[in-house]
């Protein structure tokens, strides 16, 4: 029972002003003060509330003071309530003695003193507030008692009539009481299953093992006691049983026995076969529905996807044809066309990607890479778009962190699609963190082997996060947590596969984490370190492929600012264009 906050307390006089005097003096104490104008007033409120006390002017038209006490303490649901008559108009003693006789706890002249009507007051009300709470706690024993008498004749009924076998042992290991379900699966009488009788109805291949398990379990050398045998029946019937126990303990934590349930599994064993063989018939449907499924999403996604620029780039070339815009209109409608059409390069090498990471295709361009130099790069090239959704992004790039043997376009590729994904379900005036420091992690060889040095790029957003569900799929092709062509963000729910596909392509890994929706996520590229020259020497046995990588669909000022540095200095690092790669 919970009780309120507030208690009632029923101010009945017929002028106003003493009822706003009341108010004044009684608000202090925080709790409901309800007012009536006269004793029918007063009455109806009594019918629907409880009050703690009640303040009663004597002097009223129609029904006074008097009367009204009468008439509450005639009913029953307020009897108890205690009564404060106030009049301003006599003294006589024997009105007192009226009131006092009507069951009034006080009787106060006006004008009233605050300080004693508060104090009155407050004496009734906590009085009040200790009997609730009391009649609250009487009624929660009432309802413990009950469901205690409830829950011993459940466990009775249970006992005699649940659908599996019950058994109990003393601290020996004896059984002392079994039920008849337990008796009908192992073909016993009560008395042949007392004692060590059951043992005798154990299958003679099982009741070795059997008796040193639960030998083992009684006497201590087991934490548990769960086991599959057989019972044999005395018509040579064999019935599969699960036996599990636990230890019984008394309210001073003592061992005094041992409860357990038998399982007859028989119907369940002869059915395994048959259930395992529909079960991978049914799965391998499944797989081959989802797949199907997944397909026919990814294909309604990319049809939408390569539609929407296309729409927007030929609706702006039919405006330009009129050749009736202005410089300004013509100016935007160029700059909507040309990113739109970068949009859907960006689509299209998106698939191109995934279709080469199929059929095996994609190649890396490896050499030494600084990761710092990489990150940098990548953060610069989506400035713009932090820009315009003013999100705030911490860079802590440990200059101490050595170099790589790798592709940096491709490495800034990986880091490129996760910015932008956290940009993209970042939203306006959030937060990020890149984060680029030294991971040690253990070899999986022989421990004698030294760790292995890695480099570790953590991406942290406050965006909408990652559900506990789709977590396990993130990085899987084709799939997004909404694939509807209706959803808030856009992409193909193909850039995170890539990312994975390219980072596993250097021997590193991927993860990604997330405390669920609109917790934001964080997503943490390992990567491999070049400890010493002899490693570069040997960069070939790092497994990683060297074969000409297929270049990232950029823009004309990036295409030359990559052709630059690649002639310069063979270790390019180029940004990818703006457009979004990556869909959760």
């Amino acid at each position: 029972m919970t009780l309120s906050s507030q208690v009632n307390i029923l101010l009945v006089d017929d002028y106003p002003e003493n009822l706003l005097a009341l108010e004044a003096i009684l608000g202090s104490l925080g709790e409901n003060l309800v007012r009536a104008n006269s004793g029918q007033e007063a009455l109806r409120c009594l019918l629907n509330q409880d009050f703690a006390v009640i303040l009663l002017d004597v002097q009223m038209p129609g029904m006074d003071g008097f009367e009204t006490a009468t008439l509450i303490r005639n009913r029953e649901r307020s009897r108890q309530t205690p009564i404060i008559f106030l009049t301003a108009f006599s003294t006589s003693e024997q009105l007192m003695f009226k009131g006092y006789s009507l069951g009034a706890v006080d009787y106060l002249l006006k004008p009233i003193d605050a300080s004693i009507l508060t104090s009155k007051v407050t004496v009734f009300v906590d009085l009040f507030k200790k009997t609730e709470a009391v009649k609250a706690q009487a009624a929660q024993l009432a309802a413990i008692n009950a469901e205690l008498s409830d829950s011993e004749e459940r466990f009775r009924s249970l006992s005699a009539y649940a659908p599996v076998g019950i058994f109990m042992h003393d601290t020996t290991g004896a059984c002392t009481y079994t039920n008849p379900h337990f008796q009908a699966i192992g073909d016993l009488t009560l008395s042949e299953s007392l004692g060590n009788g059951w043992v005798r109805r154990i299958h003679a291949d099982d009741r070795d093992r059997v008796v040193q398990a639960w030998q083992a379990y009684i006497n201590g050398q087991a934490t548990e006691y769960a086991t599959e045998h057989r019972f044999q029946h005395r018509d040579g019937t064999v019935r599969w049983v699960y036996a599990r126990s636990s230890p019984l303990f008394s309210d001073l934590c003592e061992l005094t026995g041992y409860v357990g349930t038998v399982e007859d599994l028989t119907e369940r064993k002869q059915a395994e076969e048959a259930r395992a063989q529909v079960f991978c018939e049914q799965t391998a449907r499944r797989e081959a529905e989802a797949a199907n499924r997944m397909k026919d999403e990814f294909l309604a996604v990319l049809s939408h996807e390569l539609r929407t620029p296309l729409n927007s780039m030929l609706g702006w070339s039919r405006l330009l044809r009129s050749r009736q815009l202005d410089e300004e209109t013509i100016v935007r409608a160029l700059e909507t066309i040309e990113r739109n059409a970068l949009a859907q390069a960006q689509l299209i090498d998106d698939i191109l990607d995934v279709s080469q990471i199929v059929r095996g295709k994609l190649r890396l361009k490896c050499q030494v890479l600084n990761l710092v130099t990489v990150v940098e790069a990548a953060i610069e090239s989506v400035r713009p778009m932090l820009e315009v959704k003013a999100i705030q992004l911490e860079s802590l790039l440990d200059p101490a962190v050595g170099e790589i043997w790798g592709d940096s376009i491709r490495l800034q590729q990986v880091v490129w699609n996760l910015l932008t994904n956290a940009i993209k379900f970042t939203p306006t005036n959030g937060r990020m963190t890149v984060q680029l420091s030294l991971a040690q992690e253990r070899s999986l060889s022989a421990t004698e082997q030294p760790d292995i040095r890695s480099a570790q790029i953590r991406i942290s957003d406050t965006g909408s996060g990652i559900s506990p569900d789709f977590l396990p799929h993130v990085f899987d092709r084709f799939r997004q947590a909404d694939s509807t062509t209706s959803r808030p963000q856009s992409g193909l729910g193909l850039g995170l596969a890539i990312v994975r596909h390219l980072v596993e392509q250097h021997k590193g890994n991927v993860q990604a984490e997330s405390a669920g929706v609109d917790q934001g996520a964080t997503f943490i590229v390992t990567l491999p370190l070049l400890d010493t020259k002899a490693e570069l020497n040997g960069s070939a046995t790092h497994g990683i492929q060297t074969n000409e990588t297929s270049n990232m669909p950029l823009n004309a000022g990036e295409a030359t600012l990559m052709s630059s540095q690649l002639q310069s200095e063979g270790n390019a690092v180029s940004a990818p264009s703006t457009t979004p790669r990556v869909l959760f």
